[in-house]
């Protein structure tokens, strides 16, 4: 307020102002107008506009004012006598609990100045009362008027204050609450000072899910039972976002809502211009509900790509009620109701009489048109109909071309894809034939490389007889023996690299199937690990073998290794720990004098051997008696343990090779192998491969097929090789990679008298073949059976395939029988049906005089 600003009234509770300051009063808030530039803003009892800063600011001020007034209040003496001379402005201010109530203060000094309402932060809730009063002149160089308290000012102060402080419970915040994992935001007002706790309380209620489960976070931090907004931070009216999930989301999964929170609303704040240079916010509630609105139509800006939908209406529509007893007498009997109706316009004509004139100015004269009889109109129709006709069946034309066009480019684009992926099938072939031979590893890889030897040895033989003779030729037969002894020799070395690398990789394995813990699956489906004292054990000494054979470390890491071995073989007293305890002595004063380490490198394989071979001991080692292949009870030795009359050795039977036409075992798998390097060198890789087909084949038709299984390598190979030729039965090619041995008879389970050597495309296309006289002529299928015969005469010599194949004959005789009944009893009955036809033909007629005469009673 102005220095110029008088107060006169009998009561002392009037407010003017001498610059002419216009005022409007309202019955809860004040709304004040311009005055030269000049505004003067007045808030309303509700809480709008205005933040949690503006209240404590103003709260603060009061308690800063305080001081002044009291010391106002030891003065009052001789501010009434300056109130005799000149009144005063005061001002009334109202606050919630003081409704209707004016408290009167007056301004003295500058500081008393500074500490009214309109000049500091005042509360949400503040509100002041402005009487408009004629303005009185006040002289010029009068002194400023002096303050005038009433004896209630401090207590109507504090009762102010008390106010504030309960409005400040009462103050809130707007909180978005996301529900993870379904990203879902639930927005409502929730006070500041309340604890959250009770926000978990409701989403408890609403999700179903106990509170202890609910978790909320707030920008990375979980939130306590205990805190409130407060203590976040959070200023009345602000926008908090908060993050709730489920602890368990197993059990207690977080699902999306479609029914308020009791007690808590979705509320948005919205600031409304009410006036010139005048603001409010309003409040607005939000009422959530489970409609999907249509799409009603928009548009898409052309520039910018943003669409447009049109609008419509945020009221959901009524839910029809629920219809009870739809099905009864009542509804599906027919009410007549009788109604007269008029019609909404009516009409009338007139036409010219006497006394009547009507004008013909508008009329319109018609003619008739030609006139055209049925015929006419049933071949107009007809011409149509062909119009019509030749045009879909030019659409229909168009279509079968398109439809024709579009399976010759994807038979086109198959046959491609085809092509491509048969050549990338044979490059990957050939490259693993490849390594196969420059870095073999398995048994098959060597053989590989005998056979690649036999084959170049016989090319050596044939050129050296055709171009040398005599001496020359001796000569040359000796260098060729050179040469073939130095390729043996060089495949030897590598077959020791790989059967080095083949040990140690076993080792390895061996280690890690004693040292693996227990498992087992439980009833919920989850994998379950154990370790025993003899699994933890097994490991232990995994880990001192692991480190004994690491090379190339410092002699200190080495010690301390050699040391802990030592200890752990100090457990027991036998020879073998005395053997390793001596070389680990002798090993720890060769490295004491210097010796280097790769003059050390015996004596640690040593060392590593005889401690594997105390690992591998079950009395220092139990978990390892379960994978020893030698048994542990002697009486187990003649269980399964067979002679081999090559190597003279006993060998388990997994150890021998059994053809289906032997009938003792003579020799094992290693001499085979040994002998067929000598001699023959031949290559089986590519006979397991179809034998491996074989088995594949049979198992996916899933009809108990048994003689497939019982075909061994060297049956196999017979078949192919004398019956078959090593070629396809069709097409002649004789590569056997690209070739396999189907059935002949798909219906009928596999055997050497029921197959077919085809490629891999012929073998598709036979298969789906339903009858094989439809695919195949007469001529073919008496080879194919020809060669049958020859398979039966030579499978019939082993045991096994002779059950079977009686079994397979007799079934064949049965149907034979069968398909011949059959037969006989259709010819049988055509037989009769045409004698019937000729006796009927031969009869004569009956007249009808005949049959009167034949009915008649004697």
């Amino acid at each position: 307020m102005d220095q110029g600003e008088e107060i006169n009234d009998q009561s002392g509770v009037e407010l003017a102002d001498t610059r002419e300051t216009e005022a409007t009063e309202t019955v809860n808030d004040v709304v004040t107008e311009e005055n030269k530039g000049k505004t003067t803003g007045q808030t309303t009892g509700k809480t709008t506009g205005k933040t949690m800063g503006e209240s404590m600011e103003g709260t603060q001020q009061d308690f800063k004012e305080e001081g002044g007034l009291e010391k106002q209040e030891h003065d009052r003496s001789t501010q009434e006598e300056s109130m005799e001379r000149e009144k005063s402005p005061s001002v009334y201010l109202e606050a919630p609990n003081t409704k209707g109530k004016k408290v009167r203060m007056g301004e003295t000094t500058q500081s008393a100045k500074d500490g009214l309402p309109e000049n500091r932060g005042k509360p949400h809730w503040w509100s002041a009362k402005v009487v408009e009063k004629e303005p009185r002149a006040r002289p010029m160089g009068r002194p400023l008027p002096q303050t005038d308290f009433p004896s209630s000012y401090l207590n109507k102060i504090k009762a102010i204050k008390e106010a504030l402080k309960t409005t400040v419970a009462d103050l809130t915040a707007i909180v978005k609450v996301t529900l993870i994992p379904v990203d879902q935001i639930v927005t409502f007002n929730f006070k500041i000072d309340v604890f959250l706790k009770q926000l978990k309380e409701h989403f408890s209620q609403l999700l179903n899910i106990p509170s202890k489960y609910l978790q909320l976070t707030y920008q990375g931090k979980t939130l306590k039972n205990s805190e409130t907004l407060m203590h976040l931070g959070v200023n009345p009216e602000d926008v908090v976002k908060l993050e709730l999930y489920s602890s368990n989301p197993t059990h207690y999964p977080i699902k999306a809502v479609f029914r308020k929170m009791q007690g808590i609303r979705d509320i948005i704040t919205v600031r409304v211009q009410s006036g010139v240079r005048m603001y409010q916010d309003v409040t607005v509630e939000i009422e959530r509900i489970d409609f999907h609105k249509p799409f009603l139509g928009g548009f898409r800006h052309k520039i910018t790509g943003t669409e447009y939908h049109n609008a419509g209406t945020q009221t959901a529509p009524k839910k029809l009620p629920i219809k009870t007893n739809i099905f009864s007498r009542e509804t599906q009997t027919v009410t007549e109701r009788k109604k007269l109706i008029a019609t909404t316009s009516r009409t009338s004509t007139q036409m010219t009489k006497i006394g009547v004139y009507v004008s013909n100015m508008t009329d319109k004269l018609i003619t008739p048109g030609k006139y055209f009889t049925a015929a006419q109109y049933h071949a107009r129709r007809l011409a149509a109909v062909i119009v019509i006709q030749k045009y879909f069946r030019r659409w229909h034309a168009k279509k079968f071309v398109e439809n024709l066009r579009e399976q010759k480019r994807k038979r086109l684009e198959w046959e491609m894809q085809e092509k491509l992926r048969k050549e990338k099938a044979k490059k990957e072939w050939l490259q693993r034939d490849y390594d196969r031979r420059i870095n073999p590893q398995a048994n098959e890889d060597f053989e590989l490389l005998f056979h690649a030897l036999e084959v170049w040895r016989q090319e050596q033989l044939c050129h050296i007889d055709q171009n040398f003779t005599g001496a020359k030729r001796k000569a040359a037969l000796c260098e060729l023996l050179e040469k073939e002894t130095q390729i043996i020799a060089s495949i030897g070395r590598q077959r020791i690299l790989a059967n080095n690398r083949k040990y140690e990789k076993s080792i390895f394995t061996f280690l890690d199937k004693c040292s693996a813990p227990k498992k087992w699956i439980s009833s919920d489906d989850r994998e379950i690990l154990m370790d025993t004292q003899y699994t933890i054990r097994a490991r232990e000494l995994q880990d001192i073998y692991n480190c004994i054979i690491i090379k190339n470390i410092c002699d200190d890491e080495r010690l301390d290794v050699l040391l802990t071995l030592k200890h752990t073989v100090k457990e027991h007293e036998c020879k073998l720990t005395q053997d390793i305890l001596e070389l680990i002595d002798r090993e720890v004063d060769l490295m004491m004098r210097g010796v280097k380490s790769c003059n050390l490198e015996g004596l640690r394989k040593r060392i590593a051997t005889l401690f594997l071979q105390y690992i591998k001991t079950p009395l220092f080692n139990p978990e390892v008696a379960r994978y020893l292949k030698v048994p542990q009870d002697p009486t187990e030795f003649y269980k399964n343990t067979y002679f081999c009359r090559s190597c003279e050795l006993y060998l388990p039977s997994t150890e021998f090779s059994i053809s289906s036409t032997s009938y003792h075992v003579s020799r094992c798998r290693q001499c085979c192998t040994l002998d067929n390097e000598a001699r023959q060198r031949e290559a089986f890789l590519k006979y397991k491969f179809l034998l491996k087909q074989l088995y594949q084949s049979e198992a996916d038709y899933e009809d108990d097929s048994k003689i497939a299984y019982l075909m061994q390598l060297q049956d196999l190979q017979y078949l192919i090789e004398n019956i078959w030729a090593s070629q396809s039965a069709l097409s002649a090619w004789s590569d056997l990679y690209d070739l396999v041995i189907v059935r002949w008879n798909k219906t009928q389970e596999w055997a050497p008298w029921n197959c077919i050597l085809l490629t891999k495309d012929e073998a598709n296309a036979h298969l789906k073949m339903k009858s094989l006289e439809e695919g195949y002529e007469p001529v073919f299928i008496h080879k194919i059976n020809h060669k049958h015969i020859l398979a039966k005469n030579y499978f019939s010599q082993i045991p096994m395939m002779a059950a079977f194949l009686h079994v397979y004959d007799t079934e064949d005789e049965a149907k034979e029988k069968e398909s011949n009944e059959t037969k006989d009893k259709e010819s049988n009955q055509t037989e009769e049906e045409t004698d019937k036809e000729t006796v009927v033909s031969v009869m004569p007629r009956s007249t009808p005089n005949d049959t009167e005469a034949e009915c008649l009673p004697h």
